[in-house]
């Protein structure tokens, strides 16, 4: 595999996707995804000159950290645990996998300790999928309230992941119901909350998701090869 081509050329790809949408100006954020892939393999991706990493575990994100430049910017896209919090919270830049109370006041109590906001994402879950975590669309807008006044807590968008499907077009309409959930958020101009990323897309449907408007996705095994 050729690493930094691949990454390339998915950069490529995000700009056409762009011109598609209704507002091709706005800028992408790839995150790359670094699940089970080997320090030199990473390195490629550094040569590039790109340093936004995405870990799904923390135990892999804490093994990578000191391998791995300082100029690097985590990102914590897998399920959190309340007891795996400490462990991050200085590392990363972004969490994307909000998704209760307990949590997030977890991250608010460990964030004093920083002096400093953890920027994170709710995880929505507009398929009701069993198997994913996240909240219901129609929980979103009362949960964010709910934490937007916790010390230490920054929000700062949405994260989903959507149902694996074979044609990458019949997700098409979670994410628009995600761009327009961003949007009502947004609108709703909830004290503290500054609806900023809009994290959904990933290697299946990256492209559709820049079309209907996130600016923020998640990608590894276009850029790595497949995972075994």
């Amino acid at each position: 595999m050729d690493i930094r081509a691949n990454l390339r050329r998915i950069k490529t790809e995000i700009d056409a996707s762009l011109l598609k949408s209704t507002n091709p100006e706005r800028k992408v954020t790839v995150i790359v995804v670094t699940k089970n892939q080997e320090i030199k393999e990473i390195n490629e991706v550094l040569k590039e000159g790109h340093f936004i990493l995405g870990e799904n575990r923390v135990q892999e994100l804490k093994d990578k950290y000191d391998q791995l430049p300082m100029e690097v910017d985590w990102h914590l896209i897998g399920h959190l645990q309340r007891n795996k919090v400490k462990y991050i919270v200085d590392k990363v830049k972004l969490i994307h996998s909000l998704e209760n109370y307990s949590l997030a006041e977890e991250i608010s109590k460990r964030m004093a300790v920083e002096k400093k906001p953890m920027e994170c994402l709710v995880q929505v879950n507009p398929a009701r999928e069993e198997s994913k975590y996240g909240l219901e669309v129609h929980e979103i807008m009362t949960f964010i309230k709910e934490v937007a006044h916790l010390p230490g807590l920054k929000i700062k968008g949405l994260m989903t992941i959507a149902p694996e499907v074979n044609n990458p077009e019949e997700v098409r309409p979670i994410f628009k119901e995600m761009f327009h959930l961003f949007n009502e958020i947004k609108e709703t101009k909830i004290f503290g909350v500054e609806m900023e990323y809009l994290s959904m897309g990933m290697t299946n449907d990256y492209k559709i998701a820049v079309e209907e408007g996130s600016n923020m996705v998640r990608i590894g095994s276009a850029i790595f090869g497949p995972r075994y």
